[in-house]
Order: structure tokens, then C-alpha cells, then sequence
């Protein structure tokens, strides 16, 4: 499988990452970065591709890295202290 095939995916992967690239396009991203991150999101949450190879109920989804970004940027904005800009 050369890199970058998405065979190995499931429908529902393919549009969480549409979803989570759309978010990132309404952002400011560029095009390619936001569908590089988009993958990288569903990546991280089910652990590459989920298409079966046997029985079986799979691995868990790990919903804590669709969730992480903007609590992040909140956070680290919050902990900074808060300068009032003087006129001179």
C-alpha cells in the first residue's frame, strides 16, 4: 500500500476527516496542512486504518486529541498574566 492510501479506512473515518479539515479550512489553515492535520487527528484517535482483517471488536476510540486543541490554546492563554497597555 503506497503512502498515503486511504483504502484501509472506514466511511466514518473519511468524514470525521472531512469535518475535522473543514474546521481547520474555516480557521485560516491552508489547504494541504489542514488535511494533513485532519488525517493526523483520525490517526491518533483510531490507530490508522480500522478496516477488519478478521473478527473481532477492534481497539477503542481515543476521543482525546479531537478535544485537545482548543482547550489547549485556551488554557496557555488563561495562565498568562494581564498586561493594560499606558498610553506615553
Amino acid at each position: 500500500m503506497p503512502r498515503g492510501d486511504k483504502s484501509k479506512y472506514t466511511g466514518k473515518q473519511k468524514r470525521k476527516a472531512a469535518k475535522i479539515e473543514e474546521g481547520y479550512r474555516q480557521r485560516g489553515v491552508s489547504e494541504d496542512e489542514a488535511e494533513r492535520r485532519a488525517w493526523a487527528t483520525v490517526n491518533k484517535m483510531n490507530k490508522g486504518g480500522k478496516k477488519p482483517e478478521g473478527g473481532g471488536r477492534g481497539k477503542p476510540t481515543d476521543k482525546s486529541p479531537a478535544r485537545k486543541g482548543g482547550r489547549k490554546g485556551g488554557r496557555a492563554r488563561a495562565a498568562r498574566s494581564q498586561v493594560k497597555k499606558t498610553k506615553r
